[in-house]
């Protein structure tokens, strides 16, 4: 009875070991490369260059202890005429590597959290993905004209991962199907009130922003991109692990809003002029000239971004139906010629009828800038009857 109850036992392990040996074999079979490649996906930081988050690629090589990180988020500061091309558009981004702990430990340092997602591909895949990477390290291929909602560091991440995989697979819209680019981007600004920053950013881009995006145009955020992988149903993912889980921090509310400080411009403005005082005259009329010559400064730069650079999203900018560039020059000429006065009738108009049509036009203009608007629309209102 001892004997068989051995034999039983004995030929259970051998089954088990031979199980696991055939496991060990196929699996080691099945991926060679010896390769982890992995998505990151860095929280959104504090500052407006980070606000919108951040991806990159990892892959750890477990047979030469290898741990890099692809970034094609990195450009040159000490390029030359940096700002020039930054405006322009013509500013070369370029894929970079560097060390996975280094990586880690800036973003730690900067209270983001990261979040990283195990591709599921086969050994094959992996290796024709490393050496696309690889490949465009050279000189002459990893420079790129970067293009914040068209072609990023993100979006070229998602190409690479997508074209890896074979068959390819579809990564789902994560965002309602009638979302415009400026949606997107204002979630992350009025998460982190950044409304300076949403006004600025609401002045240079035009009509093209207010286009709905596509399926793969969602995929420009990071965000994005990590919840489509993550819903993707082709079983693109192994693991998903938060490597860095920073502590919320509690934005700080601007108590000086752009809509708050335009409205007390403007009821400044008719306070001084409204004013018995003469001499509050003089300076409400110094203060007038000021804001139209700023005012036409605007429009001459909303000019150039839209005819001179390469900024696919700030052309057809309809700010320029109330910031006219000609106001840089009109201020120089006295109100006491006739065509002047004319000009300020004119503009007045034009900015009572933008007025009306303001949440009507086919680009979505940021309230804050209607008092702004209002005050210009009095101020040439006084201009072109020489109200003193």
């Amino acid at each position: 009875m001892i004997k068989i109850f051995y034999t039983l036992i004995m030929k259970r392990y051998l089954t088990i070991a031979i199980f696991t040996i055939i496991f060990s074999f196929v699996s080691h079979a099945q991926d060679s490369s010896h390769l982890r490649i992995s998505l990151l996906t860095c929280a959104p930081g504090n500052e407006l260059y980070s606000i919108f988050g951040h991806s990159a690629l990892r892959i750890t090589d477990s047979t030469g202890v290898n741990d890099i990180v692809f970034n094609y988020g990195t450009f040159n500061f000490d390029e030359k005429d940096f700002y020039v091309k930054f405006m322009r558009g013509k500013l070369l981004y370029y894929l970079s590597i560097e060390d996975f702990e280094n990586f880690r430990a800036a973003y730690s340092f900067d209270g983001r959290s990261i979040r990283e997602q195990v591709l599921n591909l086969s050994a094959k895949e992996k290796m024709d993905l490393r050496h696309a990477l690889i490949d465009n390290l050279q000189e002459s291929k990893k420079y790129y004209l970067y293009d914040f909602f068209l072609d990023n560091c993100t979006t070229r991440l998602r190409d690479i991962i997508v074209n890896s995989k074979n068959p390819h697979p579809y990564l789902p819209a994560v965002m309602p199907v009638n979302t415009t680019f400026r949606n997107a981007i204002h979630q992350y600004l009025d998460k982190g009130n950044k409304q300076w920053s949403k006004l600025g950013i609401d002045l240079l881009l035009g009509a093209k922003t207010d286009a709905v995006m596509t399926t793969s145009q969602q995929q420009f955020l990071p965000n994005n991109l990590m919840i489509s992988i993550d819903s993707c149903k082709n079983n693109n993912l192994i693991e998903t692990t938060q490597l860095y889980d920073a502590m919320p921090v509690d934005t700080k509310n601007d108590w000086l809003s752009p809509i708050l400080f335009f409205s007390l411009l403007l009821l400044l403005m008719l306070f001084l002029y409204r004013a018995p005082n003469t001499k509050l005259h003089l300076i409400a009329a110094g203060l007038d000239n000021f804001i139209f010559f700023m005012t036409g400064l605007l429009g001459i730069l909303l000019i150039l971004m839209w005819v001179a650079t390469d900024h696919k999203m700030t052309k057809d900018n309809y700010n320029i139906l109330w910031a006219w560039p000609t106001h840089l020059l009109i201020v120089f000429f006295s109100t006491k010629l006739k065509w002047v006065r004319k000009y300020y009738l004119l503009h007045c108009t034009f900015l009572c009828l933008t007025l009306i049509s303001w949440y009507f036009l086919p680009q979505q203009m940021n309230a804050a800038l209607i008092p702004f608007v209002v005050m210009l629309a009095y101020l040439s209102f006084r201009k072109s009857f020489k109200i003193s």
